[in-house]
């Protein structure tokens, strides 16, 4: 959704003013008929107005500009390609190395005790500014 929003959305011009333009996500192209949908959204963009929340997600989260929903989405996919290589790695070439991996009950272990960790460490970060600011 960040390449898109960057590409095909009204972003910036929603940050300029976003109690008079409203949030759109692509224009239709006027074929068959269908640029009835486009309607104008403020700031001479008509396209079709979304209600998703993506645009204040991204505000909420710092992003102000189209470059950073670009950055946002090059770099996805780069740390996507880099996972890929990671669990291709660990099943292919470091695994079958290790003696106490190819037992079944020791590689579930392993896989939970990932699992835990991260599942941990995201509540922690999720539940630390509401303890803090109640």
């Amino acid at each position: 959704m960040y390449f898109h929003g960057a590409r095909f959305s009204n972003y910036e011009a929603w940050l300029s003013d976003p109690t008079h333009i409203g949030p759109s996500a692509q224009v239709v192209w006027p074929i068959v008929g269908q640029e009835i949908l486009n309607g104008d959204v403020g700031g001479g963009f008509r396209g079709i107005q979304i209600t998703s929340g993506f645009f204040q997600i991204w505000r909420a989260s710092g992003i102000t500009s189209e470059l950073q929903l670009y950055c946002t989405a090059i770099g996805a996919l780069v740390f996507a390609a880099l996972m890929l290589f990671a669990g291709w790695f660990h099943y292919h070439k470091a695994a079958p190395k290790l003696a106490w991996f190819q037992d079944v009950e020791s590689m579930l272990n392993h896989h939970l005790a990932g699992l835990l960790g991260l599942g941990v460490s995201f509540l922690g970060g999720a539940s630390s500014p509401c303890i803090l600011t109640d």
